[in-house]
């Protein structure tokens, strides 16, 4: 009986004493098992429980990697879809059918928001719209016949036109396109490679000043770099479009305007700066003095979003009464109408038929 309490405190002791002098066994025992071992347990015993907890411990993860393809499995890009759809789709929409649907959401943005007016009953709904929207515009749409936006030609094509009919009559300006045409050989050869591969001279030998030759160079490299082209052209909305093209050299607000309105058919487009609309504008609500462009926004407000259509209401508002035609006007301001004015000459190209840029 001596000896046995006599062994049995050494055997309690033994794992104390070991504790500091071995630190690297007792450390991974702490670590791993904190509560200190039971009073029978010899100090040697520790090392199996330790391996066998190190060991499993890489196996963990590996069940979190089980689990994780089959919570996503219904959404394997949860990043590309909104959060709301995403969770509805993998808890309560889990077959192909759904995902196929939060797809089409996000793949199919709107590039134009509206309808251009060459679009089937589009210019029935603008005169509707304008109609009730201003009790004096109705009583001018009555007198005319609805406007008609069935041209079309390639923005480049478009565009390398305006520029060319700058500051010129119909007749001058349809001289000097005719040969431009056929130097480049055709119509549907009128690209910007084309273009850039006729030098100063050979412009100016058909009447194409230096000044517009670089015009119409500025405009096709902008094209070929990539700054342009007539996809986007055709997919840009309003604001970006007015921005892009303005960077072009001789296409001035006015021109964009006209483009976008007699090339592009675009529907709510105000040329505020056009004398023509200013003077439709007068005379339609009984100003005193031409608006200013500046006043022109807040004046036609009512109008949107078939500004275009009413805009050229104005054009044969302004003429019925006297007014030159548009194109021959455009760059004339009220103040400088004191001078000689133009004569109304009906060969000048009207916006309405063609686009004719002065500006």
């Amino acid at each position: 009986m001596g000896e046995q309490t006599q062994t049995q405190p050494q055997i309690q002791n033994q794992p104390q004493s070991q504790h500091h002098p071995d630190s690297s066994t007792t450390t991974t025992a702490t670590t791993t098992q904190p509560p200190p071992p039971p009073p029978s347990t010899d100090a040697s015993l520790l090392s199996p429980p330790q391996n066998s907890t190190s060991s499993k411990l890489p196996f963990r993860p590996q069940k979190i990697r089980k689990l994780s393809p089959d919570a996503s499995a219904d959404n394997p890009n949860p990043k590309s879809t909104d959060g709301k759809t995403t969770s509805a789709t993998a808890t309560t929409h889990p077959n192909k059918k759904s995902k196929i649907v939060v797809q089409q959401v996000v793949r199919i943005p709107p590039r134009i928001t509206a309808r251009t007016l060459s679009y089937k009953g589009e210019v029935e709904l603008a005169l509707r719209h304008l109609r009730s929207a201003d009790p004096q515009l109705a009583r001018l749409i009555d007198l005319h016949l609805p406007p008609t936006f069935d041209s079309f030609q390639p923005p480049f094509l478009a565009l390398s036109k305006s520029i060319l009919y700058q500051q010129l009559a119909y007749k001058a300006g349809t001289s000097i396109y005719t040969r431009f045409v056929s130097l480049c050989g055709g119509e549907s050869s009128v690209l910007p490679e084309a273009v850039l591969s006729l030098t100063p001279h050979q412009l100016r030998q058909i009447g194409i000043s230096a000044r517009k030759s670089s015009y119409l160079h500025d405009l096709a490299n902008k094209y070929r770099n990539g700054i342009l082209s007539d996809t986007s052209i055709v997919e840009m909305d309003d604001k970006s479009l007015f921005t892009m093209l303005t960077m072009v050299k001789g296409i001035g607000p006015w021109s964009v305007h006209m483009f976008m309105i007699f090339s592009l058919h675009r529907p709510d487009v105000l040329p505020v700066g056009d004398v023509g609309v200013r003077k439709g504008v007068q005379l339609l609500y009984g100003l005193e003095q031409l608006p200013r462009p500046s006043q022109m926004e807040q004046l036609c407000e009512k109008w949107r979003p078939y500004r275009s259509v009413a805009s050229w209401y104005m054009w044969r508002f302004a003429e019925a009464h006297g007014a030159p035609a548009t194109a021959a006007a455009v760059a004339v301001d009220a103040s400088q109408q004191q001078q000689q004015p133009p004569p109304p000459l009906p060969q000048i190209m009207d916006p309405i038929t063609s686009i004719a840029n002065l500006g």
